[in-house]
C-alpha cells in the first residue's frame, strides 16, 4: 500500500462542486442551442476544411423536466500536451458524468498521449483506480505528449482503436493546438461517417485558450498561485538582503497572461509584458535602457535590489528579435537536412552557415547575441518547427546587457549602484502542483459536462463552463464549436487551421491595473506575499480565484 502525505489523504476527501444545472444530473438536462457560428478570422477558408463541422451553434444545458435514459456509450480520454493542474478532475468528471448516465459505460483512457490511441494503448479506467487521482495535480493518470492527430494514416489508425474498443466517444484535454487536432479529428470522423464524437477540454496554464465562452483554461489559476507565492518568497528574501536584483523569466510562450497575473498578485519593480513590447515596437536595446532606469533611480535612493518579472516568450515579441527569429524558423526546416549544417564539427561552422542562410538584417541582429544565445535559437525545434522559447535565457541575456549598460553610466557618473543579479525560472514548478479549490471545481465541471455534450450527441465541441467568478452552483455549462475559434496560421512554411491564442488585450481592465500602478511599485516597495495555496478555511482565502477573471468580469458587469 503506497504511502500517502496529510495533505494527499485530505484532498482525495474532497468533492468537487458543479454547476446547479449539472448537479440534478446528466439524465436530467435539456440543451439549449444559440445561433450559428463563424471562425474568428478565415472564414471562408476554414469553412471548406471543416465541411461537416463548420457554423454549428453554441449551447448551454439547463435542467429539463423530466428525466432521460442514456443509451450505452465507451468513451476514451487522452491527455495531450503539457501537464496543467486539475486535468484528474476533467477525467473523474467524466467518468462520474458517464457512470451516473449509465453504469454498463466505459472509459478507457489512452496512455501517452495522441499516441495512445494511434498505437492502440490504454487501460479502463475503474472505481478503485479513479478514486486514486482525485484532486490530485499532474497527468501521471494516463500520462500526456504532443504526437499531433494530422494525417490520414493517424486518423485511420484511431478509427481502428476505437471500432476495437466499441468507443463512440473521444474526449481530446488539452491547448489550443491539441484541441486543434480534435477539430481535425472530428470532421474526419464525421465525413467517413463513423458515428464517433470528439470533444475538447480547454486546458493551459499559459491562460491563452480563452474567448466570450472559454473565460480561463483550467490550470491557469493554480499555476500563478504557485508562480506567485514563489516570487513573493524571493521578494521577501529581496527585501531582507537588499543586495541582489532578482530577474525572474515565467512560463507563457505566446502570451503574458500568467506574468500579468503573477505580477498583479505580487506587485514586483518590474514587470515586461510581450504584447506591449511588440505594440510600442521596442527594440531589446529600449528594454535594457528601461530597465537600466528604474535599477539607477533604485540605487539613488540607497535600494540596490528589486523584482523583474519577464514573460517565457518575451524574445520573440521584440521587433528586430521577432523578424530574426521567423526568418531562422523559415530556414531551420531546409538546414535539418542539409549536410553541411548536419555535419558542421563545431558550433562555430553551424553560426556561420545560419548567419550566411539569414537575410542581411536578421544576419546583423543573429551575430550581435551572446554565443549561448545563438546555441539556444538552434536548439531542437518544437513541434511546429518554431524555436523552443523556454530554452533561450532571456533572463540572462537581459542581466549580461544590463550589466553592461551600467558599466557605461557608471564611468558616465551616471550610476552610484552596485549590481548584482540572479537569475530564475519558473515554469514546470507550476504544472502539477495540487489544483485550487476553483481549479478542483472548474476541472471536474469540465469533465462533466463534456459527457452532458457526448450525450446529447455533440462533436467537434468544447466543453464550456461560464460565470466563473461567482459561486460554482451559478457558472452556466455548455459548448462552443472548436471551428468557432479557428484562424489560418503559417506553421513549418505552410498555412494551417489553428485555435487562434488569446494574447494580453492592452486596452483591457487586466493590463491597465499593473499599467495604473507599475511606476509606483517600480520605486516603492509595495510587494504582496500570497504564500501557499489555501484548501480550507474562509472562503475570502482558499475560494479567491485569479485577479485576472475578477477584473474582466467586473468590467464585463460594469458595461451592462
Amino acid at each position: 500500500m503506497r504511502k500517502l502525505s496529510p495533505l494527499q489523504i485530505e484532498r482525495l476527501k474532497y468533492q468537487p462542486k458543479l454547476p446547479s444545472s449539472l448537479s440534478q444530473g446528466i439524465n436530467s438536462l435539456e440543451m439549449v442551442e444559440g445561433e450559428a457560428t463563424q471562425s474568428v478570422r478565415d472564414q471562408e477558408q476554414i469553412k471548406e476544411l471543416f465541411k461537416n463541422t463548420y457554423g454549428k451553434p453554441v449551447v448551454t444545458f439547463k435542467v429539463s423536466g423530466s428525466a432521460s435514459t442514456s443509451s450505452q456509450k465507451n468513451v476514451g480520454v487522452i491527455l495531450s500536451g503539457g501537464q496543467a493542474p486539475g486535468g484528474h478532475n476533467v477525467i473523474a468528471g467524466l467518468y462520474d458524468a458517464l457512470k451516473q448516465a449509465n453504469s454498463s459505460n466505459k472509459l478507457y483512457g489512452f496512455l501517452g498521449g495522441p499516441s495512445g490511441i494511434i498505437d492502440g494503448k490504454y487501460i479502463e479506467f475503474t472505481d478503485e483506480f479513479m478514486d486514486q487521482y482525485r484532486n490530485t495535480g499532474g497527468f501521471d493518470i494516463i500520462g500526456s505528449g504532443r504526437t499531433k492527430l494530422e494525417t490520414e494514416e493517424q486518423f485511420q489508425k484511431s478509427l481502428e482503436v476505437c471500432r476495437k474498443l466499441n468507443i463512440s466517444a473521444v474526449v481530446i484535454i488539452g491547448g489550443d493546438d491539441s484541441n486543434t487536432n480534435a477539430a481535425l479529428l472530428a470532421e474526419w470522423f464525421v465525413k467517413n461517417n463513423t458515428d464517433i464524437q470528439v470533444i475538447g477540454c480547454p486546458k493551459t496554464i499559459d491562460g491563452d485558450l480563452k474567448n466570450e465562452q472559454i473565460e480561463i483554461s483550467f490550470g491557469f489559476d493554480t499555476a500563478t498561485k504557485t508562480y506567485a507565492e514563489l516570487i513573493g518568497n524571493i521578494q521577501r528574501d529581496a527585501n531582507s538582503a537588499k543586495k541582489y536584483w532578482h530577474f525572474i523569466k515565467i512560463m507563457g510562450r505566446s502570451a503574458s497572461h500568467v506574468a500579468l497575473e503573477a505580477a498583479l498578485q505580487t506587485q514586483p519593480n518590474i514587470t515586461l509584458i510581450s504584447e506591449e513590447v511588440e505594440a510600442k515596437k521596442m527594440s531589446l536595446e529600449s528594454i535594457v535602457n528601461y530597465m537600466s532606469d528604474i535599477i539607477v533611480k533604485r540605487a539613488d535612493m540607497g535600494k540596490n535590489f528589486g523584482i523583474a518579472v519577464i514573460p517565457e516568450g518575451l524574445i520573440e515579441f521584440i521587433p528586430e528579435m521577432k523578424s530574426m527569429i521567423a526568418n531562422l524558423n523559415d530556414i531551420m526546416a531546409s538546414l535539418e537536412t542539409d549536410p553541411d549544417f548536419v555535419n558542421a564539427t563545431t558550433i562555430r561552422d553551424k553560426f556561420d552557415i545560419v548567419e550566411n542562410r539569414l537575410d542581411e538584417d536578421s544576419a546583423k541582429v543573429y551575430n550581435s547575441l551572446p554565443a549561448i544565445i545563438k546555441g539556444q535559437l538552434l536548439a531542437d525545434r518544437d513541434p511546429h518547427g518554431n524555436v523552443q522559447v523556454s530554452k533561450i535565457e532571456t533572463e540572462k541575456l537581459l542581466i549580461e546587457m544590463i550589466s553592461t549598460r551600467l558599466d557605461e553610466l557608471k564611468s558616465q557618473g551616471d550610476y552610484i549602484g552596485k549590481f548584482s543579479a540572479q537569475s530564475h525560472f519558473f515554469g514546470y514548478e507550476g504544472r502539477c502542483a495540487f489544483p485550487s479549490n476553483f481549479d478542483a471545481d472548474y476541472c471536474y465541471s469540465l469533465g462533466y459536462n463534456a459527457f452532458a455534450l457526448i450525450n446529447n450527441g455533440l462533436t467537434g465541441y468544447l466543453s464550456s463552463v461560464r460565470n466563473l467568478t461567482q459561486p460554482a452552483s451559478e457558472w452556466v455549462a455548455g459548448g462552443v464549436p472548436l471551428t468557432m475559434m479557428m484562424n489560418m496560421e503559417k506553421r513549418h512554411g505552410e498555412m494551417k487551421p489553428v485555435i487562434q491564442k488569446a494574447l494580453v488585450r492592452l486596452d483591457g481592465p487586466v493590463f491597465k491595473q499593473l499599467e495604473e500602478n507599475r511606476e509606483d511599485w517600480a520605486l516603492n516597495d509595495r510587494y504582496l506575499f500570497p504564500g501557499a495555496i489555501q484548501y480550507f478555511g474562509p472562503s475570502s482565502v482558499c475560494d479567491l480565484t485569479t485577479c485576472t477573471l475578477q477584473l474582466e468580469r467586473a468590467k464585463e458587469l460594469a458595461s451592462v
